[in-house]
């Protein structure tokens, strides 16, 4: 019973979760339905299903970054992380709602726009090499460039002068403090120099694409080399990252653009929900028509593993592409492949002439090895999918992986515990042990208690008397 009322509650809180906020777009007659009003709890928020690109509308643009021309000490991988925190700035400034930044293989990055359609200002804006500058206060209060004197000229002091990778996060002193070291190359140690000593008690601003990420009090006069403190940990493990970024010269071009339109995204949305609701019903009825009562039990631990797969989905929250939403489709089937494995072995144990109660115990045993390896092959072919998906940027793979993986997952435990649960409280009901409900031939002697060893040998002696 504690089982039941653990998959009972289970089931509703899904259903809560998974429950649209437009029921109409869903259920045929839902627009009367209460929306749901979505989940708030402190700064967890999930208002609805996060829809990939492909079925929202937006952009796609994929970005190749040229680190051809990289500093001695430089690798990819903080260059690649430096452009990944610009860009990640850049389209957040640009107010795109939920947008998807990934970096693919070594040198390239997929940025998905949901819901942008005109491209061309943020391919201008993403596709531009990050601007490092300095700045300091006027008469006025406004920011503008901190310049010195360079070669008999005004220069102002920006992140060209920065040595390449050497911004990093140390910690001051026995307290350990956060704090992160810059170091300036001897031209820029000339103009820091004149700079630190006009501003000495005043703020230096830095900004990195226009934007302020920081505006350290100076403290003494510096030259090649100083530090930013008064940070927590994450604030100087960022600030050195943006410094590195705007210190490197890595080019961004784009690769490819694709666009689709947000009707087609509605309309495919629809038509994989259909899809979706005609392969429940179809491999429900299947179940009902082929293994009866047994059947019943998969089917309503079916649909509990129908509403607890879309409630992980929508609280991780996983990316639903069209290929995303196959991959749940085909894991529907996939769920019940492990209750028809074990109702098979079932079925050959009560012709062995073992009771009702004990051949779902030994087909459930019986088949648990086939169920384990079956499943642990397609975990493993996901893995695979995802992998190779995410190097050659191929973002659909990685969605249709990811979902089928989840599924299999949640279907092990629907097979097994769920149906089981079902069966056990259904089998505790006298009228539950008709024959016809099994639909096979079942002996009288099978429907009572397990049949133990000795009598089984004893009815095979008489027979063969």
């Amino acid at each position: 019973m504690k089982r039941l009322i653990f998959i009972v509650i289970l089931t509703l809180l899904a259903a809560f979760v998974v429950w649209p906020q437009k029921p109409g777009n869903y259920i045929p007659g839902g627009d009367a339905l209460p929306a749901n009003p979505g989940i708030h709890i402190g700064s967890f928020v999930r208002q609805g299903a996060k829809l990939g690109l492909d079925l929202q509308g937006g952009t796609q643009l994929t970005l190749q970054a040229d680190l051809s021309q990289l500093p001695p000490g430089v690798t990819a991988d903080q260059a690649m992380q430096g452009v990944l925190n610009v860009i990640e700035r850049r389209v957040n400034a640009y107010g795109v709602a939920e947008p998807e930044i990934q970096q693919l293989g070594t040198d390239r990055i997929i940025v998905q726009l949901p819901g942008l359609k005109d491209t061309e200002q943020a391919k201008q804006l993403i596709g531009q090499t990050a601007k490092l500058e300095f700045k300091e206060q006027d008469a006025t209060g406004n920011w503008v460039p901190s310049t010195g004197q360079l070669n008999g000229q005004t220069v102002p002091l920006t992140g060209n002068y920065l040595m390449p990778g050497r911004q990093q996060v140390t910690f001051q002193g026995n307290a350990g403090l956060p704090e992160v070291a810059f170091q300036f190359n001897s031209d820029g140690a000339t103009l820091f120099g004149q700079i630190t000593q006009r501003l000495v008690g005043k703020p230096l601003g830095i900004f990195l694409d226009g934007q302020q990420i920081s505006a350290p009090t100076v403290q003494a006069v510096l030259t090649d080399n100083g530090v930013i403190t008064g940070l927590s940990l994450d604030q100087a493990r960022l600030l050195a990252l943006q410094l590195n970024a705007g210190a490197l010269p890595v080019p961004i071009s784009i690769q490819s653009e694709s666009t689709v339109d947000a009707t087609l995204g509605a309309d495919s949305v629809h038509k994989s929900i259909v899809a979706g609701e005609l392969a429940l019903l179809v491999v429900i009825l299947f179940m009902l028509l082929y293994y009866r009562l047994p059947g019943l039990a998969a089917s309503c631990a079916l649909i509990v593993y129908a509403l607890v797969t879309l409630a992980v989905f929508k609280l991780i929250p996983v990316t639903l592409t069209l290929a995303g939403i196959a991959g749940f489709i085909l894991s529907v089937g996939m769920a019940v492949d492990a209750n028809i494995l074990i109702f098979e072995r079932m079925k050959e144990e009560l012709r062995s002439g073992k009771t009702i109660a004990a051949a779902i115990r030994a087909g459930e045993d019986r088949a648990w090895p086939s169920i384990r390896d079956s499943n642990t092959s397609t975990l493993i072919t996901c893995a695979v999918l995802y992998f190779f998906g995410q190097q050659f940027g191929a973002t659909i793979i990685m969605g249709f992986a990811l979902v089928l993986a989840i599924g299999v997952v949640i279907s092990l435990f629907s097979a097994i515990f769920v149906t089981r649960t079902f069966l056990e409280i259904v089998l505790a009901q006298t009228w539950a042990h008709s024959p016809r409900l099994f639909g096979m031939h079942i002996a009288p002697n099978q429907i009572g208690g397990v049949t133990t060893g000795t009598s089984r040998r004893a009815a095979v002696a008489g027979t063969r008397g």
